[in-house]
């Protein structure tokens, strides 16, 4: 078994082909022990993210796991191929620290993709996906993860999706204490936008989401109030920012509500950003004339001013990920060397088992002790050195310079003087 990662990023595909290959918090679990089920696979976890889909396997190749991705999203081989990556063994583990180290990220040395990492263990683990191999990489990833954090300035003056949202709000409008906001979702990524927003002081904020109680709880830390996503359609036009990111699977904010909503405005614009992937606004409504609609890949200009100031960083971050990438090819490595190990003491063994019951046998028969450990001693040297031997003289001439050197090495031999 080798290790593979097979996968798309905000780098190799739009966001209108990622969110095809999104897998949602309610399937991953079953995702990802269907992958693990596959033939030739043997380990399996899956990272799926707003900027990101990545399958990480233990397997035979990675045909399977292409074939997997294609089939489990409904989509044909020839209409994902041109935006995935295909990396085997080192670079499928340099690229995994990377990412978890927020290398990879769209807003460089994120932290946030560093918990999802972990959620996507979890759930490996979970469904009983997650093997040594696996669990290796992945706890290698995190310790890089904290040693690129604790010794370079990967995360100093970055700024995040939620941070890039306020800018892009206060570009269209001057003062955001005037406005009503309205976040969509009560998840991780709303709760920080939120946050940042509120730091804006805007005149209310509202919550929208499917369970009351959760909208409410995230409401009461900003002082603003919550309704049930299915009042959406009627409070749409009260707000002059929205802010949306829902794990559904389909469009929540259709073209009409938005058209009903600019109506009812009297034509005054809304900006919204939706951070779903897949998206919750459906494409559309963003050619509406009153309406500024952002995406997760619309703000990638913005979360990435200030990288040039961080390159000194950048380098140093890579140059750790390089080095523990070497340290975990050497544990792969060590650890295909243990059935090998572990098969050569186990015939040791029994070798000896079997030697030592002989001798006790003779012992018990009156033999005297300096004959029994003689034979032990020779039949012992005999059957150790047989296959060795059998090996040398049975092969072809073009194999004994290669056997001469593994022999010498294996058993220390010595030209002699």
């Amino acid at each position: 078994m080798s290790l593979f990662a097979l996968g798309l990023n905000h780098d190799t595909a739009p966001v209108a082909v990622r969110e095809k290959l999104a897998f949602s918090p309610e399937e991953l679990a079953q995702a990802v022990a269907e992958l693990a089920g596959a033939p030739g696979v043997h380990e399996a976890a899956i990272v799926s993210t707003c900027n990101r889909t990545e399958l990480y396997c233990s397997a035979r190749d990675e045909a399977t796991l292409l074939g997997w991705l294609a089939h489990s999203r409904r989509l044909s081989i020839d209409d994902i191929r041109p935006y995935l990556y295909h990396l085997p063994g080192r670079a499928a583990a340099a690229h995994a620290f990377r990412v978890a180290s927020g290398l990879d990220s769209m807003v460089l040395g994120e932290t946030q993709i560093l918990g999802q990492i972990k959620d996507a263990v979890r759930e490996a683990q979970d469904a009983g996906a997650l093997g040594p191999t696996l669990n290796g990489l992945f706890q290698k990833a995190f310790s890089v993860a904290k040693e690129v954090r604790t010794q370079t300035a990967i995360g100093a003056n970055s700024v995040s999706m939620a941070a890039a949202g306020v800018r892009l709000a206060e570009r269209l409008f001057p003062d955001i204490a005037e406005l009503n906001v309205l976040f969509i979702g009560a998840g991780e990524m709303i709760e920080l936008c939120a946050t940042h927003f509120a730091a804006r002081a805007p005149r209310k904020i509202s919550v929208a989401n499917r369970t009351l109680e959760r909208g409410a709880a995230l409401a009461a830390n900003f002082g603003g109030d919550a309704f049930p996503l299915a009042e959406l359609p009627e409070r749409l036009s009260q707000y002059d920012i929205v802010v949306t990111s829902t794990a559904s699977q389909l469009p929540i904010i259709g073209l009409g509500a938005v058209e009903r909503a600019i109506k009812l405005r009297k034509h005054r614009p809304i900006f919204m950003v939706d951070l779903a992937v897949p998206r919750d606004v459906e494409p559309e409504v963003g050619r509406l004339p009153d309406v500024y609609l952002y995406t997760v890949d619309d703000l990638a200009e913005v979360v990435r001013q200030g990288r040039a100031e961080r390159e000194q960083a950048v380098q140093e971050a890579e140059r750790i990920v390089d080095q523990r990438t070497d340290e975990f090819m050497q544990w792969m490595d060590n650890r295909a060397l243990v059935p090998t190990i572990r098969a050569l003491r186990d015939q040791a063994e029994r070798m000896r088992r079997h030697e030592l019951e002989r001798a006790r046998k003779l012992l018990a028969k009156g033999e005297s002790a300096e004959a029994v450990l003689e034979s032990l001693s020779l039949s012992l040297a005999n059957k150790m050195l047989h296959a060795p031997l059998a090996a040398l003289n049975g092969a072809e001439a073009s194999q004994h310079g290669e056997l001469i050197d593994a022999v010498r090495r294996l058993f220390h031999l010595h030209d002699e003087e």
